[in-house]
């Protein structure tokens, strides 16, 4: 298969350029989640399932893109995302407990092994002509659109947890850029299956970062309640400390003045009797 680029049409050249770099971002976005699993050694609270639909729904748009004439750059990207894809799942598969890992596999054999190799076979042997370019577009619409839900496990778990630990900004940020520059490709091109899933990658998006912005702000929120709890034990503490100290130099006072009183009774009485001795 000859790669060309579509120098006909400047803007769908421009817009697939940008949508490579904004994809590799993308692609690289979760990078700090794996080296932090590869420091811990352990995959915590972090799941496998979106990168696995990712790489399925790569692999599913380098062959839609083999029929398709003009479109090196999206053969480009999702050859990077493939390989991308393929390095983060043998990580996690090398770091995750038993149980997980070995589903883990399942489902890759089950999906991209077997689920490709269904598709491949079915539109090769039982699609002919431009019906096979229709039915895997409206393929790779279904399971774009898969990739972009698959951070819903995730936003459950957020709004489970009132936490945000395990859906960091910049993946939704980026998504949600890479989605506005795909559809506009997509629409320069005229090509449906290209645009469509980047319309529901676009909401899914920004309600990830609503979501980010919801309850990053109440864990802010309840540090600074934490903190100011804090402060008071620690001010309340000091208080205490203090007024311990106050009575315990106020008992030292009356016992030294008891002492100067004794003494001074006693005087008083060598005075008064000089010859009681």
């Amino acid at each position: 298969m000859a790669l060309s680029f579509n120098m006909h049409n400047p803007g769908a050249f421009a817009f697939g350029l940008l949508g490579n770099l904004i994809s590799f971002i993308v692609f690289l976005a979760p990078l700090p989640t794996f080296i932090r699993i590869c420091k811990k050694k352990s995959t915590e609270g972090f799941q496998s399932v979106p990168y696995v639909v990712a790489l399925f729904s790569a692999m599913l748009w380098l062959y839609y893109a083999s029929f398709k004439p003009d479109e090196t750059l999206l053969i480009t990207i999702n050859s990077v995302g493939c390989v991308i894809e393929i390095v983060y799942i043998a990580i996690f598969v090398a770091f995750a407990p038993k149980q997980i890992r070995i589903s883990t596999l399942r489902f890759v054999l089950l999906l991209n092994f077997g689920g490709f190799c269904i598709i491949l076979l079915v539109t090769h042997f039982l699609v002919h002509g431009s019906n096979r370019v229709k039915v895997l577009g409206w393929i790779c619409v279904a399971f774009s659109i898969s990739v972009f839900a698959a951070p819903l496990s995730i936003m459950r778990l957020v709004i489970r947890t009132k936490s945000v630990e395990f859906m960091p900004f910049s993946l939704s940020f980026f998504l949600t850029l890479s989605a506005i520059t795909w559809l506009l490709y997509g629409v320069l091109l005229k090509d449906i299956y290209i645009a469509l899933p980047n319309v529901p990658g676009f909401i899914f998006g920004i309600a990830q970062m609503i979501l980010y912005i919801i309850y990053n702000k109440q864990e802010i929120a309840e540090e600074m309640t934490a903190a100011a709890a804090a402060a008071n034990a620690a001010a309340t503490n000091s208080d205490k400390e203090k007024q311990d100290s106050v009575e315990a130099v106020e008992v030292i006072i009356t016992e030294v003045n008891n002492e100067d009183k004794d003494k001074n009774l006693e005087v008083n009485g060598l005075i008064r009797n000089p010859n009681h001795v």
